[in-house]
């Protein structure tokens, strides 16, 4: 029984807080001195509250709800002193993300065969650079991981991911460019079988340019993979990029009701200063957040961790 990758906690934590700086600085950090300078737990305080929340891409149904736990808490607790109340915010906040166990944190690897990883997402997202991360990540838990670019109707998508995988010290199974995308999946998958390979990430199209429909090409994708072991995909991960904050969310509901996918991949993450998308993805998509982007270099990545998260988000403003 192998285990996938072994945390880095405490460097997960520094990534986790570079990746909110901008969020922090511009929104999130400002909620505690708001706390202390309001005499008392009045309607203004609340509106202000719900007004960062709103402003940080939480939206608007998820913030009216927080706040209004809070203020319930708050009046039934009999909580007065601005701590508590931003004790009780985080809380709600963490309880609103879910788990924050992430599932590549804590699966084992049992089967025979490789942990097959499927990234789908539209172009233009991070989705190869996103699995060149991921690809890191796992290479550097000690694990054999080997790539599949099966994005063979984007111009240069094969090339981008092949100069990337070498930069990682990873090797790629490709075709040519618009081949059958179920093909390369299945080559990719007896190679990695025939290397005893630990794990395997699959690219996947993110825009056809023949009138092929796109979701019917991944669900063929998904399929050849499931005839190989019944099990896999054993992880399907959607990239999203948070610089589109809440306006992205429309694409990434296109995929979830036609793919079945088990969790996200936020990109981007440091590039904005509306970190309360993770909120909004949550509640929207009822999927959990499995990783975010951290930076612009191939390590810049790190486990969501809820907890992490919030207190990163949260942090006053020096």
């Amino acid at each position: 029984m192998l285990r996938i990758f072994k945390r880095n906690k405490e460097e997960s934590k520094a990534k986790t807080q570079q990746a909110v700086q901008k969020s922090r600085g511009s929104l999130f950090g400002r909620i505690m001195g708001i706390l202390k300078s309001s005499p008392q737990l009045d309607e203004s305080l609340w509106e202000q509250l719900e007004e960062i929340l709103i402003s940080g891409d939480v939206g608007v149904e998820t913030s009216l709800s927080i706040v209004q736990r809070v203020k319930e808490r708050a009046k039934k607790e009999s909580l007065g002193d601005a701590q508590q109340v931003f004790g009780v915010l985080k809380e709600e906040l963490i309880s609103a993300l879910g788990d924050g166990a992430t599932k590549a944190d804590t699966e084992t690897k049992s089967q025979a065969g490789p942990y097959v990883v499927l990234v789908v997402g539209v172009n233009g997202v991070g989705k190869t650079t996103s699995i060149a991360k991921l690809a890191k990540l796992y290479a550097g838990g000690g694990q054999r991981v080997l790539l599949a670019a099966g994005d063979t109707f984007r111009a240069a998508a094969i090339e981008q991911l092949q100069i990337l995988a070498q930069r990682v010290g990873v090797d790629v199974v490709a075709h040519q460019h618009g081949a059958d995308p179920g093909a390369v999946a299945f080559d990719a998958y007896q190679a990695a079988k025939a290397r005893d390979i630990d794990v395997l990430i699959v690219d996947t199209a993110g825009r056809l340019h023949t009138k092929t429909n796109l979701m019917e090409e991944m669900k063929k994708v998904r399929s050849v993979i499931k005839r190989l072991d019944a099990s896999a995909p054993h992880h399907t991960l959607l990239v999203l990029d948070a610089t589109t904050g809440y306006n992205g969310l429309a694409q990434a509901k296109a995929f979830k009701d036609t793919i079945e996918c088990s969790g996200i991949f936020l990109a981007k993450l440091d590039g904005t200063a509306k970190g309360g998308i993770a909120l909004a993805i949550r509640r929207e998509l009822g999927l959990p957040i499995y990783y975010i982007g951290t930076g612009e270099k191939i390590e810049d990545i790190a486990p969501f961790e809820p907890e992490e998260f919030v207190e990163a988000l949260l942090a006053p403003l020096n």
